[in-house]
């Protein structure tokens, strides 16, 4: 996400470059090339020059010091307020009340129940709650049965009632229901229509004031742009929501319905939603989308997403085997596995300082990314797994046989392997060193 416009933007700080100081003169340019990237990422016109009359404002009145070139501080400046006009902070949804009650509302078409199984699938597996999901998308056909599917895989409880049409009784009911089984959370999906219309926002705007809920959240699809920001802005007149949820940030979108709907509404952007996949939701933080606008990477999430998959008695273990160099071919196939649970691999690598640009072109995908390491390794022994060292010429030809791939691709997996394991224990003896030398300080 954010490609063009992140390379747009380096070239305009490049215009900077060389400068020994931020006039009025050397800026106008820069900021005209900034507007310009704006507008082409889809930011309405409005929003864009406000941007760049803060940025304007910000950078003629600081001080930039001898240490600092005018173009890194041109950066810094940009960023700040990048993560301004998105929020600032992430925001939390409320989950209070007996039971909490969470109204998803959005068009057909922008992920609104894939959001809601998403969420009860946070909620109950991040937080430990008790949830249910209300099936109350009373107006397009096999809505219910598309959540009950999606609920089936989060292992959620789906509320609904047959044949009912009248969404505030399907939403009460549940909420009662929810409040009879000491259900912590109940999550209300609601009806839709292909555009706004007057029909859409009374329904909305019905249930809304008939269920209370403690929070209201309006989920948009990212790649449509201003029309996103449009459709944001009058369900907020309508419900008056407290945030957004921007969902198919994995797709072609080029950025502005995230730069422009906390300016216009005044509401905070949530969650980000990437993909099909039940677990693939992220907390929005304005200035890590900042900082991976900017080129600077997110490594904070990537090291989030990590954890999430972290088993701290298998990392035990495979340090004792680090420390004792037993790392083997079966602890590296289960690497394998928990990086894959992470998300999408081109997405992650995008996380780290520089590397979206080095990735840009390259097409990985996800789903053959690992295909023959996981076949070469499935076709080795138990043994053999165990004792890579011993690999000969003879069991080289028959795993790559057995695998469907070659002989140099089984000596480039030993290699890999190999530069893994060496590169784990130096992580690992640079920690051991590091709290040795923390313990010594004291």
């Amino acid at each position: 996400m954010f490609e063009n416009l992140s390379e747009r933007l380096e070239r305009s700080f490049k215009i900077l470059k060389g400068e020994g100081k931020i006039t009025e003169i050397n800026i106008s340019e820069t900021l005209k090339d900034i507007r310009r990237a704006l507008l082409d990422a889809d930011v309405s016109y409005k929003v864009a020059k406000e941007f760049c009359d803060r940025v304007k404002g910000k950078a003629i009145g600081s001080n930039v010091l001898t240490a600092v070139k005018p173009q890194q501080m041109m950066v810094k400046i940009v960023h700040d307020e990048l993560a301004l006009f998105m929020g600032s902070n992430a925001s939390d949804i409320a989950v209070k009340g007996n039971p909490a009650v969470i109204l998803v509302a959005g068009l057909n078409g922008s992920g609104k129940t894939t959001f809601c199984a998403k969420l009860a699938l946070n909620l109950k597996s991040k937080r430990g709650m008790k949830v249910m999901l209300a099936a109350c998308d009373t107006f397009r056909p096999a809505a219910i049965d598309q959540l009950k599917t999606l609920g089936e895989q989060c292992q959620v409880p789906v509320f609904s009632l047959e044949g009912e049409k009248d969404p505030v009784k399907c939403a009460l009911s549940a909420i009662e229901k929810a409040r009879r089984e000491a259900v912590s959370v109940v999550i209300v999906d609601t009806a839709g229509r292909l555009t706004v219309d007057k029909e859409l926002m009374e329904e909305i705007s019905t249930l809304h004031k008939a269920v209370k809920p403690t929070e209201t959240l309006f989920v948009v699809d990212a790649m449509t742009g201003q029309d996103a920001v449009e459709s944001a802005r009058a369900f907020n007149e309508a419900i008056d929501y407290d945030g957004v949820v921007l969902t198919k940030m994995d797709g072609d979108t080029r950025g502005g319905a995230a730069l422009s709907i906390k300016a216009v509404t005044g509401k905070p952007i949530k969650f980000v939603s990437m993909g099909e996949k039940i677990e693939t939701l992220d907390v929005f933080h304005p200035e890590r989308v900042a900082d991976r606008i900017l080129g600077m990477g997110d490594v904070v999430s990537l090291v989030e997403k990590a954890q999430e998959q972290f088993d701290e008695k298998q990392a035990r273990e495979l340090k004792k085997k680090l420390a004792k160099d037993q790392f083997t071919l079966s602890d590296f196939y289960d690497q394998i596995q928990q990086v894959k649970k992470m998300g999408d691999i081109k997405d992650l690598a995008g996380m780290i300082p520089g590397m979206d640009r080095a990735i840009k072109d390259v097409d990985i995908d996800n789903k053959t990314a690992y295909k023959s390491t996981e076949a070469i390794i499935q076709s080795m022994t138990p043994w053999e797994k165990e004792h890579p060292e011993a690999l000969n010429g003879s069991r080289k030809a028959r795993i790559a046989k057995g695998s469907g791939t070659s002989l140099p691709e089984v000596n480039r997996l030993l290699k890999q392997f190999e530069s893994s394991r060496k590169m784990m224990k130096m992580a690992m003896n640079g920690s051991l060193a590091a709290r040795m030398k923390n313990f010594r300080g004291r």
